[in-house]
């Protein structure tokens, strides 16, 4: 059996293309939402916005044809695609009858807002006075990885006293990551996903819930994106914030991606899980740039981690046998059983292998001749991920009593030509056809013997 891919990441723009048209027009009123999306699109379509921008009219899609020549046709229909999908673009229906192409219109004027200025600040909440008790960069990773790392613990089980509130506790629970009976397979994935994807996928199941929670998903997908552009180390007033905002910074608060001194403090700041959010799950260098490695693999499978964290010692043992536990240091062995049972969970070969990469120790990273991960440690694990694929499983219907070997031969072959022959025996004359085949093979059976 192959390893099951339970856990799916979409980007902005799938995101966005999976609202109704009037979330999407609503949106567009806010320039953070608008430079986010336009960031978001491809090089081609990033030109055509920019070619249209200042264009009122509508243009005749025979004369946006001409902007590429045949040989890029496919790149241009892709380009337009995603701005039509979007309702970046849409149709209008020119004098004459002529069909063409026109900019939305408050797409058009809040990303002129945000990108050539002018008027009042688009960014939303203002700028705070300077604060005397300013928290420093280094202490704001440090509270935003506290808190992060309560959601991880969270779904680890690892540790009691988890400052985690009722809304954000079920909203882990509605996105299929833990159960009552602990973490699920799909838990098990996400815990090895690079620490922006995990904040991207956790914000993706919090934009769903919003209509259940009696949230506007306008209002806070426009305060998200301002968090997004956000100065890291600056402090924002929460003046202006409506009520749905300030309940959305409370929720970003507890997952780490605001810092509040206290719960009802006037000033927030935004940390570096907050910074560039409209990025989705790209910004992989975000957190690991700067994130302490802890792991040494060695040529014969035996994994160092010096760590002393209830949550790193977890997530290593969900792939490793565990052997000894010392002061500062774990000790572990990568097993055959160890590893088969992290592909039953849904993990697999890549993800470990980037795992040990990403949290190697610094260690590890300064021998330049020596692979973080050894080649050995990695062909064994696709090995031992490749024994998964050697049986597969399908649904199928046997055919036996066939009395004559060209009867046999005459039914094998017309399922073979099909493509819905799954397994034959000549010498028994038996056969197995998959059932989306199953009534046309009968009906072909059904036809030769009545002429027999």
């Amino acid at each position: 059996m192959k390893t099951q891919e339970l856990l799916t990441l979409q980007g902005l723009h799938q995101y966005l293309k999976s609202l109704p048209a009037i979330i999407l027009d609503k949106l567009y009123n806010h320039p953070a939402a608008c430079l986010a999306t336009f960031r978001e699109l491809s090089q081609l379509a990033k030109h055509y916005v920019m070619r249209t921008l200042f264009t009122i009219q509508a243009i005749p899609t025979s004369t946006i044809s001409a902007w590429v020549n045949s040989q890029h046709q496919k790149e241009h229909q892709a380009a337009l695609n995603q701005l039509t999908e979007i309702r970046i673009w849409q149709s209008h229906t020119l004098p004459g009858g002529m069909q063409g192409i026109k900019l939305n219109e408050s797409f058009r004027a809040n990303l002129k807002t945000a990108l050539c200025g002018g008027g009042e600040s688009w960014y939303g909440p203002q700028l705070s006075k300077a604060d005397k008790y300013q928290f420093t960069s280094e202490a704001l990773d440090l509270k935003s990885k506290e808190r992060w790392e309560c959601v991880l613990h969270y779904l680890v089980g690892a540790g009691e006293d988890l400052a985690l509130s009722g809304e954000i506790q079920s909203l882990l629970n509605n996105c299929g990551l833990v159960s009552k009976n602990g973490i699920t397979a799909a838990g098990f994935q996400f815990l090895l996903l690079d620490r922006p994807s995990q904040v991207w996928y956790i914000l993706l199941q919090y934009l769903d819930s919003a209509e259940s929670l009696g949230m506007d998903l306008v209002e806070i997908l426009s305060f998200l994106f301002q968090l997004s552009y956000s100065t890291f180390g600056q402090n924002y007033s929460t003046e202006g914030l409506t009520q749905t905002q300030l309940t959305c910074l409370q929720h970003m608060r507890e997952i780490g991606l605001v810092v509040q001194r206290k719960r009802k403090d006037m000033k927030f700041y935004p940390t570096q899980l907050a910074i560039n959010l409209a990025s989705g799950a790209k910004q992989e260098e975000l957190d690991h740039s700067k994130s302490s490695g802890y792991i040494i693999v060695e040529t014969n499978y035996r994994l160092y981690a010096y760590t002393e964290s209830p949550l790193d010692i977890a997530l290593v043992a969900l792939f490793c046998e565990m052997m000894y536990r010392l002061p500062g240091l774990c000790v572990g062995l990568i097993t055959r059983e160890s590893v088969q049972q992290a592909f039953t969970n849904g993990i697999t070969a890549n993800k470990i292998i980037n795992f040990i990469r990403t949290h190697a120790h610094p260690e590890a990273k300064k021998k330049v001749t020596t692979p973080i991960v050894p080649s050995t440690i990695i062909d064994q694990l696709y090995l031992w991920e490749l024994e998964r694929g050697r049986l597969s499983c399908s649904d199928g219907v046997l055919y036996n009593q066939i009395l004559s070997s060209s009867d046999f031969e005459a039914l094998r072959k017309y399922a073979d030509d099909m493509g819905v022959l799954l397994w034959a025996s000549p010498a028994k004359r038996l056969l197995v056809v998959n059932r989306d085949g199953h009534n046309h093979v009968k009906h072909f059976w059904k036809r030769n013997k009545q002429k027999d």
